[in-house]
């Protein structure tokens, strides 16, 4: 199929497109790498009025390093980042997330902001903000904005960014140097989404303790953090029977979602299954 009929704008800069924003009035769509917006207007399931395309705006691809802060522009491709040292060095989560997203077609044109903008309850860069408590900056015609993971993903593909506002920069908390980590999912076949995934990051406390921080991808309308199963880990460790009371309550906490691929209880019980695999392979790379 085709898609319909549609007016194309390719501004040289964020003012550019925000003036365009404004004068289609909520009916233009942005395009970053249009791995999912170009099929879903294939199949009419979108029919803007116009596309607005980001490629050419200058200064929204980088890298840095700030303090404590890596700072990520928002049209930055996929495959930049699994391939960058810096990302490698600070935020192994990320890298490791996205070297499960799609093929490699889909990795060197999809980009970093174009994920969170889409806010796919099965992406694992959105699972991954919600598991590093990062935040985002959007730019509208009041200016910037910061908007925290647990505020940005509102329900699936729908976020709180505004009609008017364009996704400039993702900004996480390095990681912890003696941090450990690790991503399970399952899902029907290499490069499928996933029908569930869990995130878990692990690292050394005050007093013998670790800070633990879960998120799941794929099971409910939006990723979620799994503070009660955090808690968990935290006050008693990781032995075999503390790691299954933890997977136990990460199925309690979810609201999962079914649909022709997965039941919601099959959901829920992938949350269990997925939690404490995860939550084993990081202990034991933390040991």
């Amino acid at each position: 199929m085709k898609p319909a009929k549609f007016d194309y704008h390719a501004p040289a800069s964020v003012e550019e497109a925000l003036a365009l924003l404004r004068r289609y009035d909520g009916e233009a769509r942005l395009l970053a790498g249009g791995q999912s917006l170009v099929p879903m207007m294939n199949f009419r399931l979108v029919a803007p009025a116009a596309l607005i395309d980001l490629n050419r705006v200058a200064g929204l691809d980088y890298v840095v390093a700030d303090g404590a802060t890596v700072r990520i522009g928002a049209m930055t491709r996929q495959r930049a980042i699994e391939f960058s040292p810096l990302i490698a060095a600070r935020l192994p989560l990320l890298r490791d997330a996205v070297r499960r997203i799609g093929h490699l077609p889909t990795r060197s044109r999809g980009t970093i902001g174009g994920s969170l903008a889409h806010a796919d309850p099965a992406a694992e860069i959105p699972m991954v903000l919600r598991a590093l408590d990062g935040q985002v900056v959007a730019r509208g015609p009041a200016g910037e904005r910061r908007i925290a993971a647990a505020d940005l993903f509102v329900s699936p593909l729908t976020t709180a960014l505004a009609s008017d506002e364009i996704l400039t920069e993702i900004r996480l908390p390095a990681m912890p140097d003696n941090a450990a980590h690790a991503i399970e999912e399952f899902a029907r076949r290499q490069g499928d989404f996933a029908l569930a995934a869990i995130a878990v990051t692990v690292a050394p406390a005050a007093g013998g303790r670790h800070t633990v921080r879960l998120a799941t991808g794929g099971v409910g309308p939006v990723p979620q953090r799994l503070v009660g199963a955090e808690a968990i880990l935290e006050q008693q460790g990781f032995g075999a029977d503390t790691i299954e009371a933890a997977a136990a309550r990460a199925a309690e906490l979810v609201e999962p979602l079914g649909d022709p691929h997965a039941s919601a209880d099959f959901r829920r019980h992938l949350t269990a299954v997925l939690t404490r695999r995860a939550v084993t392979a990081a202990s034991r790379a933390l040991a």
